[in-house]
């Protein structure tokens, strides 16, 4: 007998979070995530997401054990940017049966026709400013830091009740011994010719972290308006993701693109601490999984590229192959020789060509899917 029921009270969230840990048990590529930063994600008192949306979280039993979990999202910011009346499903993870997938769906997509909207998306935790999407391809390894993992057979669930594709995100791979030296001398000119313009790059100033926090919310939620799916991102919500990246942050690794003293281009590349975070049972920091992860930071070997922009008048002028290939020296003189640059939708040409040129390949994929309702 399959039962769907509503989370409620902190027990019931403490299920939510930790099912995962029971289903992926053993898979070795499974990254726990943190049990401190889920719950503040998730509970309504603390989210800066749920101060200005809201979502319902289900549960699954089958003969009164946990299978499957979904989260039903009406994103308020997203309806009002967009002008589509359309939610999400995240947090979605189940066992391997077709029924409990359909009850599942059915129920979030049942608490999204409640709310007025016509059409869901997903996953999305909570949107695309956080982690998101399906593994579509590459299960075979770990993700890299604030990307999901799922079993294959996801896909198939959601395609059998319906969904289809609505984009896909691409992850590029860089790995090199060294860098060639025509992207070196190209980066080179690329860079005297900006300084001509008057442009310069620095690294992010730590000593001032708040307000270059705030100096870097603007372009980035400018120059992601484009991509599909985007919604700009409140300042609660940068500031939530700017403590819980703090701990982890190498200054290296954060550029500024500057003209006259403004801002217009930001990179932000962060140690793919997943490295460590994998070793974490149950996702959890106490009693002994802060001083693993202390120990651990000094050991990654990778990195993720997590977010790359400029304002729109400033594109087309190298900015982003200079922050990429910096990412690349920096990496290279830290021992650090592999890196992922993601997520790149899929049509966005200019990202992928300035990828392709240093280098980069395709190797891993997400995908968001759609379904009316």
């Amino acid at each position: 007998m399959i039962e769907i029921s509503k989370v409620e009270g902190k027990q019931q969230l403490r299920q939510f979070i930790d099912f995962p840990h029971d289903l992926y048990a053993g898979d070795p590529n499974y990254v726990p995530m943190l049990y401190m930063e889920q719950e503040a994600l998730l509970n309504p008192r603390k989210s800066p997401f749920l101060q200005h949306s809201k979502a319902e979280y289900f549960l699954a039993r089958k003969d009164g054990k946990i299978v499957g979990r979904i989260a039903a999202i009406r994103n308020n910011n997203h309806i009002e940017f967009t002008g589509r009346n359309e939610g999400f499903f995240g947090f979605f993870d189940v066992i391997d049966d077709t029924e409990v997938s359909r009850r599942l769906f059915d129920t979030a997509a049942e608490w999204l026709r409640q709310e007025g909207l016509g059409k869901v998306i997903g996953p999305a935790n909570f949107s695309t400013n956080e982690v998101v999407g399906m593994l579509w391809e590459n299960f075979d390894e770990p993700p890299f830091v604030m990307n999901p993992y799922n079993f294959e057979y996801y896909n198939r669930l959601a395609e059998d009740y319906g969904f289809t594709k609505f984009t896909d995100l691409l992850c590029y791979e860089l790995r090199d011994s060294k860098l060639p030296q025509d992207i070196m001398e190209f980066a080179g000119k690329l860079e005297e010719r900006l300084a001509s313009r008057g442009i310069a790059i620095r690294k992010i100033n730590m000593k001032y972290y708040r307000e270059e926090i705030e100096k870097f919310l603007p372009v980035y939620n400018e120059s992601w308006t484009e991509n599909t799916g985007f919604v700009p991102m409140t300042d609660a919500e940068i500031r939530q993701i700017a403590k819980d990246l703090k701990p982890v942050i190498d200054p290296d690794y954060i550029y500024f693109a500057e003209k006259d003293g403004k801002v217009i281009g930001v990179s932000l590349t962060i140690p793919n601490v997943n490295e460590v975070q994998i070793k974490l049972r149950r996702g959890r920091l106490f009693p002994f999984g802060f001083i693993k992860l202390l120990l651990g930071l000094k050991k990654i070997k990778s990195i993720r590229i997590l977010a790359l922009g400029t304002l729109k008048e400033y594109r087309r002028l190298g900015i982003d192959v200079c922050f990429y290939v910096r990412n690349m020296k920096t990496s290279l003189d830290k021992g650090i020789k592999r890196g992922e640059a993601s997520w790149i939708l899929e049509h966005n040409e200019m990202m992928n060509r300035a990828l392709e040129h240093i280098g980069g390949r395709v190797y891993r994929k997400y995908r968001l899917y759609e379904k009316e309702i």
